[in-house]
């Protein structure tokens, strides 16, 4: 069967029980079978047959799920990794020790495995993982099992008699990172085999320098000792002085001795600390983990292995890099960190090494200074090989001197050479320099002195730039980045490989070369002075609108998969495109379309409230209003309304709760207007929530009826989802549970179908509500963790955090006060962080802590709760969802009424009591 086959299963038969949560997906197909059909003729059919029928016997009849057979390959589904590997281990077994017709005969079979997250949906899975464990059975030889470290982790114990053999990282077509594979070894298995058939990939992802190292001999020699005595040594020095280099060439002469390879990671891109583990897992491949923290991911995968981390700029985010490093370094003792940054991370056992401009004086009398070499090797390349004369040594000393030795500089100056001779480069320093008063910024930059040379350097780069180039360099600035090549294609139009290829020759752009494709970006001295010819060249205004349309088409991409369709949105992929959207946002409310603005911060509006930064919002918002009203610029009715509707829930979540009502008629009003149905179903069905935050409760469940009743008789009820899961939260709160749960069942397939919202799985998060309420610690224990590893897994941070308090309350109900006071600690303090307000259940979650408290003691019950208070939010997640599950517990019985310890009777003001008829929300969850 062919590998495309493999990817694009098609849907299974609902009849077959499909395994769902962590998965093992199993490939396998007969290595070279169309030559062996051919080798055989019709005798291949009965060899096809006896094949079917020994692997059915031996993997189907081992728990798994057959998918589909097609042809000569089979993919299967497990719920159990150890039980894929043990039926994988039958089957080539059976295979090798059956009687086949002839030695030709005998079909030699590949097989594949890969555990993931999957949940079957309408019968079938649609999922990377398949893709992935497809790709891992393309990659071995006949007679072998090969599978990725995924499953390994979830294979304990492994088959008797069985061990697995480490092939290591290697990259499988179609995936742009490093997948760690394992051999399958036990006896009646052949060990030797070929490589595996994937793309080579080098043992280190350094970037490849495209000039020669200069000097610094002494430096290297002596960092490198400091490297191979001390795992953390810290690279210190300004901008520009030449860190990244000299650690590149050192980290490149280390690959041999670091088995598991030398990992670069930028960090200088790194806008949110909380992004820093996610940009060093990157760097090694490594992908995010249902329910786990990335750093948990980071040190388990990194604990057994010798590698080196070469982690760049670790200044951009110290405290946070200072963190990862330390868990990092805590967590395997094969694991060394080399670091780049202008401070150092004050951690224990830490090196500092700071690292001194090149030379300018000559080491000894008769030879030249690094300076000086580092020159005129570049000289000489600018000049096509020709090498200065030495007559004009002195006006290169001169030149060195007045760039204080700084690598880029000189690497800028050197660029001039092509045009110039030594002597006019540096007569045209003494120019610019005697222009500048000393202490006193640049006319065109802002820069302080210490930056004069650098400046000066820049500029006459530029001058010496083609049309093309020079157009290139000023666009670029646009970008707050880096930027693959396709953005700049987009933001320039046409075929800009050229110019680009220019300007990295010409160290005025900085590729970087990654497992998807290089990407680009200007140093930040550069970025400025492009910006400036930007605007000198009257280029500004169109340069930036086009980056606004460039921003708002990637923000539109994040809610669409590779295919184009919708998708569950992630608020992940928000994160690294949120310094381009500010600076496209700063363009519109200072000198760009307020309404392109408005449709910017509507796209992000789920990511300003999640991550605490609603008050930023407002403050946008506010702007680009003014803007529109400065330039007198029409906002049509119906993105005016989305707007304003933004703003009020903005407005809501900062506090501010009789803006978020005004806002909110407002929003009507202009929504009427339009005569948009569905957005005046949006607008309305959020109007109980301001009624709500100001405690008026029978007027908000009035208004939701309403809202719902009207949104009926226009058949935008989807739309008016929000009112429904408000209704449904208010119906919780005053005890009328069955209306509650009958709502929300109606309420979960429009959840479901709609992209936008299924991440949040709010359904589940109040069916746990009301399952708490009735006493089924067993349904809110489901209904919640669910909602919470989807919370967690899609980005909604301040959601998690109500429905972590949610589960430190069913830990309470379940006899659990001292987990019950870690998870209200860690949700609060995290809920703060985010400006999370108590909202609707803040009574109901005070009394249940109050109730823990009074369980504990004071003093047992600060320490556990400030112990909660200094976890970070996936800490706090993973706590959460470790939780034993009801059924599992010593004493578990289906309800908690009678049973949960006098001291955490039930806050309610309605007793606990178990249904008198089947709990309609006990059901499993739905997937994504």
């Amino acid at each position: 069967m062919n590998q495309t086959s493999w990817a694009e299963v098609p849907r299974m038969s609902p009849r077959i029980h499909l395994p769902t949560g962590w998965v093992t997906f199993v490939f396998t197909d007969i290595e070279g079978s169309t030559r062996l059909a051919q080798l055989l003729g019709p005798a291949y059919r009965p060899v096809l047959r006896e094949h079917r029928r020994l692997l059915r016997r031996t993997i189907v009849a081992t728990k798994g799920a057959e998918l589909l057979t097609e042809g000569d390959s089979f993919f299967l589904a497990f719920a159990d990794a150890s039980a894929a590997l043990a039926a994988c281990l039958a089957a080539q077994r059976a295979l090798t020790s059956h009687d086949w017709p002839t030695p030709e005969a005998t079909p030699r079979v590949r097989m594949g495995l890969h555990t993931g997250w999957a949940e079957p949906r309408d019968g079938e899975y649609v999922s990377a993982e398949v893709h992935r464990a497809a790709r891992i059975a393309a990659a071995a030889h006949g007679g072998q099992v090969l599978c990725s470290a995924a499953t390994v982790r979830h294979a304990h114990p492994l088959p008797g008699g069985t061990s697995l053999v480490d092939l290591g990282l290697h990259r499988l077509r179609g995936f742009d990172d490093r997948e760690r594979l394992f051999q399958l070894a036990a006896a009646g298995l052949e060990r030797q085999f070929p490589r595996p058939r994937t793309a080579d990939a080098a043992a280190h992802n350094l970037p490849t320098p495209v000039t020669s190292f200069v000097g610094r001999q002494a430096e290297w020699a002596e960092l490198r000792r400091l490297v191979e005595s001390y795992r953390l040594v810290t690279v210190v020095g300004a901008g520009g002085s030449g860190k990244t280099r000299l650690a590149v060439e050192l980290a490149a002469d280390l690959v041999e001795s670091h088995p598991d390879g030398v990992w670069f990671v930028d960090l200088a891109t790194v806008t949110e600390p909380g992004l820093v583990a996610y940009a060093i897992a990157a760097g090694l491949g490594l992908r995010p983990e249902p329910g786990r923290s990335m750093v948990d991911t980071l040190v388990e995968y990194t604990a057994a292995r010798r590698m080196l981390m070469l982690l760049d700029t670790g200044d951009a985010q110290l405290s946070a890099s200072a963190q990862v490093i330390s868990q990092l370094l805590a967590g395997g003792v094969g694991v060394r960190v080399l670091a780049t940054s202008r401070e150092s991370f004050g951690l224990p056992g830490e090196v500092v090494w700071r690292i001194p401009p090149l030379s300018v004086d000559p080491p000894v009398a008769g030879a030249e200074s690094d300076a000086v070499a580092l020159l005129l090797d570049r000289a000489t390349a600018a000049r096509g090989g020709r090498r200065p004369d030495p007559a004009e040594w002195v006006d290169l000393r001169r030149v060195v001197r007045r760039l204080d030795g700084l690598p880029l500089a000189i690497e800028l100056a050197a660029a001039r050479l092509r045009v110039l001779s030594v002597g006019q480069l540096a007569d045209r320093l003494d120019d610019v320099l005697g222009a500048l008063d000393a202490g006193r910024g640049d006319s065109e930059t802002g820069l302080v002195v210490r930056h004069y040379s650098m400046r000066a350097n820049l500029r006459w780069s530029y001058q010496r730039l083609g049309p093309g180039a020079a157009r290139l360099l000023r666009w670029l600035a646009v970008f707050a980045g880096p930027v693959d090549l396709a953005a700049v294609e987009w933001l320039l139009g046409g075929d800009q490989l050229d110019p680009l290829s220019v300007l990295v020759e010409k160290s005025m752009v900085v590729a970087e070369p990654e497992a998807g494709g290089s990407t680009y970006r200007l140093l930040d001295p550069i970025r400025a002075y492009a910006a400036g010819r930007l605007v000198a060249a009257g280029e500004e205004q169109a340069a930036r609108n086009r980056h606004v349309a460039w921003s708002a088409h990637a923000l539109q991409r994040l809610g669409l998969g590779p295919d184009g369709r919708p998708v569950t949105l992630s608020l992940h992929a928000f994160d690294p495109l949120a310094g381009e959207l500010r600076a496209a946002l700063r363009w519109c409310a200072t000198g760009g379309s307020a309404r392109a603005g408005l449709a910017l911060v509507v796209g992000m509006d789920q990511w300003w409230r999640e991550r605490g930064l609603a008050g930023k919002g407002r403050l946008w918002l506010s702007r680009l209003y003014d803007r529109s009203v400065e330039t007198d610029e029409r906002i049509p009715d119906a993105e005016l309304a989305a707007a304003q509707h933004t703003h009020s829930l903005h407005a809501g979540a900062d506090g501010d709760f009789g803006a978020e009502l005004l806002l909110s008629q407002r929003a009507e009003t202009v929504a009427r207007r339009a005569g948009d149905a569905k957005l005046l179903a949006r607008v309305l069905a959020s109007r109980a929530a301001p009624l709500v935050d100001l405690g008026q409760f029978a007027e908000a469940e009035q208004v939701c009826r309403e809202v719902i009743d009207w949104a009926q008789r226009q058949d935008v009820v989807e739309d008016a989802l929000f009112a429904v899961l408000s209704l449904a939260e208010l119906l919780w709160r005053r005890g009328a549970l069955e209306e509650a749960a009958e709502l929300l069942g109606a309420a979960r397939p429009v959840e479901a179908g709609r992209p936008v919202e299924r991440g949040r799985r709010t359904v589940d998060m109040l069916l746990g509500l009301v399952a708490l309420a009735r006493g089924d610690l067993i349904a809110a224990h489901e209904h919640l963790l669910a909602s919470l590893r989807s919370r967690m897994a899609h980005g909604f941070h301040r959601r998690a955090c109500d429905t972590m308090q949610a589960i430190a309350v069913r830990c309470a109900a379940g006899g659990d006060p001292l987990t019950a006071a870690r998870l209200f600690g860690a949700a609060q303090a995290r809920g703060a962080d985010l400006g999370a307000a108590p909202g609707i259940n803040g009574d109901y979650l005070a009394r249940w802590q109050a109730q823990v408290r009074a369980a504990l003691g004071d003093v047992a019950f600060d320490r556990t709760y400030g112990e909660g208070a200094g976890l970070g939010i996936r800490e706090a997640a993973a706590v959460a969802l470790g939780v034993e599950h009801p059924d599992l517990a010593a004493d578990s019985t289906r309800f908690a009424a009678g049973v949960a310890p006098s001291a955490l009777t039930s806050p309610l003001e309605r007793p606990l009591r178990a249904p008198s008829t089947p709990d309609p929300t006990r059901v499993g969850p739905e997937p994504d």
